[in-house]
Parts: structure tokens; C-alpha cells; sequence
């Protein structure tokens, strides 16, 4: 089976879905990679790097998707919404495709995926299960994110982070707060713990307490009690706009009080609900900072304009998209070791045969022979169950 790598399309994507050092191990597992050439400059990755581990240099994106029978991008078409959908027509009967689909985004861009008879991977959908942590590119974006996102607060924040003694006086620490303590929160809150902020994170799922703790972060506890706080698969769960009015009266005075506001809540398929209101912005101190990681969905703050840096009541608020490909080196490199890992367990041996009786294959396969036939999807999409 040939693996393609077509050049990422969306504005100012800078990742690559496989990097050089991934190629050899797929070769090993008995594929072949191709490469559109340039896939890979803008995250690091040259021509002659990928040559020099065994992948084939194709001149143009037809002839990738001409050539591939396994098609493996970042955002495909459903994630990119720009220029996702000149990619359709390359498309084949019996192709593969992975990627980030956004599967509970437009039910149209599913169809149009379906009608060419491909069989897509959504790796949004990896299942959280132990054996399936090395292929979830899900939470190695997440971990990018929270990462930076600290990082652009840290910058536009007029105040140094960590406390220090000088000449002039001590410095105070700056206080940072993050709202969900998934696994961009997680991280925001290690981040911001090493630049020297005190850092604190509120969730509605209690059961994160100790990992806020063993961060060093302080678990922001609320007089307020979540219903089915999460799912299943360990994710927080949208509750219902009581909840979130309540949640937004007790935050108030948490937000009032940090200097910057990191804000991570996110479910899928649905508008991000509002935990931070035009009067907890206007209470803040002028200078403070609010990154909205959940703009791209609505945003968590009211005031969050997707893809732009606002100042409003002398608050700067960022809603920044697709941060991950801000860190295009590392973010390709994880995604490409959870991609390969992915390929390796669809195609055992290189060969075109799905084991649908597996966890893993059956709870990514969203389009298969012209139809969808994910169940979550479906019925989200309230189309009739299979």
C-alpha cells in the first residue's frame, strides 16, 4: 500500500501529516510513503530528507492522490472549510483517507466524502483506551495548545510572570487561571507554573483535582455540582444553561482576581458555552489577558472575536485557531508518530483489509462504501441506525 502525503492546504497550516523519521517504520510495516514535494519546508521537513529515509517525491497534489491508496493529511476536507473541498474530485473509489475530519461539524462535508467511495478515519474519534494512547493526535495537539497558549498570554500580559527579588523591590507572580483541566488545561497549567505564575485551574469534574494538584496548580473548588460531569471516555460533558448561569455568578470573582484567563471548554458538535461574560471582563484589571482556545466553536468568552486579538474594557482577548501549527515542527512530529502507529494497526502488514470487530478500526471509521457509518455520528446527525 502506498501512503500519500499531500501539502496542507488551509490558510497558514504549516504541519505536515508525516515527518522523515516516521517513513522508515512504515516501510518496515510494508508501505510505501509518497510525498508532495514541499509537503513539509514550512514545519522543517526538506525533499531531501524525506528521500534520504525512503519516501517518494511527487511533483504535484494530483499525483498524490493519484498514486496513494491510503491519502494521510491534518485537516481534510470537514476540518479545512476553506479549501478542503478541491480535494473531493481527487479523490477514488476504494481510497483511504485519515485525518481530522471534524465528523460532528456539516453532515454535507461527510456526504461528499461518502459519494466517492472512500473509507475515512477520523482521528478525533480515537477511543481512550489504553492501547489506542500512542495513536490519540487528539491530545498531542490538545498538549501543543496548552502550551502555547501560555506562552501568547505570557507575551501580551504587561507584567513579568514569576516573582523576583531586585534592586527595585520583589516582583509579584503573576496569577494565572484555567478553565477545564483537560488536556490543553493540563498543560497550560504546568507551563504556567514554569514561568514562575501562580497558577489555578477550575473544572466541573471533580475527579481532576489531583492532577490540577500534582501539577502544582490549586483546584479552584465551587459550591456547584455538575450532572454526568463526564463521559464515557473521561471527557467533560455540556450541562444545561442553569448550570453555566450559576457557574458563571461563582467564577466571577476567580476571574476578577487573575491576571490572565486561559479558557479551554470544548464539546463537540456544539457552540462553546459562555463561562466568561462582558461584566466578568470589565471586571478584570486593565492589561489582564483572556486566551480563548475554544474561539474556533463560539468561544468561552463572551467577547472572543474567532481568529482575531480584541482589547475590551482594557482586556486583551485573544481567539486564536488552530494554534497547534504555531509549533509546526513538534506538532507534525507528534502527529506523525500517532498517525503512523494508526496506519500500522488499520493495515496489518500493509495489506487493504479492515478489522471491523476491533475497537480502535470501528470507532474511527466514519464513510465506508458511499454511506456513513459511524453510529455516534449517525445518530447525531439523526439519521437513521444502520
Amino acid at each position: 500500500m502506498i501512503i500519500g502525503v499531500p501539502r496542507e492546504t488551509f490558510p497558514g497550516e504549516r504541519r505536515v501529516a508525516l515527518v522523515p523519521p516516521v517513513v522508515p517504520s512504515l516501510t518496515k510495516a510494508g508501505f510505501e510513503v509518497a510525498v508532495e514535494a514541499g509537503a513539509g519546508v514550512s514545519a522543517g521537513f526538506l525533499d531531501q530528507d524525506y528521500a534520504a529515509k525512503g519516501a517518494r517525491i511527487l511533483g504535484g497534489r494530483a499525483e498524490v492522490f493519484r498514486s496513494a491508496d491510503v491519502v494521510a493529511q491534518v485537516l481534510c476536507y470537514g476540518s479545512n472549510d476553506r479549501t478542503g473541498k478541491d480535494d473531493v474530485p481527487l479523490l477514488r473509489q476504494g481510497q483511504f483517507l485519515v485525518g481530522f475530519l471534524r465528523p460532528l461539524g456539516a453532515i454535507e462535508t461527510l456526504r461528499d466524502i461518502a459519494s466517492r467511495g472512500v473509507a475515512s478515519f477520523s482521528v478525533e474519534l480515537m477511543p481512550r483506551i489504553t492501547r489506542a494512547q500512542s495513536m490519540d493526535a487528539l491530545s498531542s495537539m490538545a498538549t501543543i495548545a496548552g502550551y502555547k497558549a501560555v506562552l501568547l498570554a505570557a507575551d501580551s500580559l504587561p507584567k513579568l510572570c514569576p516573582m523576583l527579588t531586585t534592586a527595585a523591590g520583589t516582583v509579584t507572580p503573576a496569577r494565572i487561571l484555567i478553565i477545564g483541566a483537560g488536556v490543553a488545561g493540563l498543560q497550560a497549567i504546568a507551563t504556567a507554573r514554569r514561568l514562575g505564575a501562580v497558577a489555578s485551574a477550575y473544572d466541573v469534574r471533580p475527579a481532576v483535582k489531583e492532577q490540577v494538584q500534582s501539577l502544582g496548580g490549586r483546584f479552584v473548588e465551587l459550591p456547584l455540582e455538575a450532572r454526568d460531569a463526564q463521559d464515557a471516555r473521561g471527557y467533560a460533558t455540556a450541562q444545561d444553561e442553569t448550570f453555566y448561569r450559576r457557574q458563571r455568578e461563582l467564577l466571577g470573582r476567580v476571574v476578577a482576581e487573575s491576571d490572565v484567563v486561559i479558557t479551554t471548554a470544548v464539546v463537540p458538535g456544539k457552540t462553546a458555552p459562555v463561562l466568561v461574560t462582558e461584566d466578568m471582563v470589565r471586571a478584570m484589571a486593565p492589561g489582564s489577558v483572556i486566551v480563548d482556545l475554544a474561539a474556533e466553536r463560539g468561544g468561552n468568552c463572551e467577547l472572543t472575536e474567532a481568529g482575531r486579538t480584541v482589547v475590551k474594557h482594557h482586556v486583551t482577548i485573544l481567539g486564536e485557531i488552530n494554534l497547534a501549527s504555531a509549533v509546526p515542527y513538534h506538532a507534525s512530529q507528534m502527529y506523525a508518530k500517532n498517525v503512523a502507529t494508526f496506519l500500522v494497526h488499520l493495515f496489518k502488514g500493509g495489506k487493504p483489509e479492515l478489522n471491523l470487530e476491533d475497537e480502535i478500526t470501528r470507532e474511527t471509521l466514519v464513510t465506508r462504501s458511499g454511506d456513513i457509518v459511524h453510529a455516534r455520528v449517525r445518530e447525531f446527525f439523526a439519521l437513521p441506525p444502520q
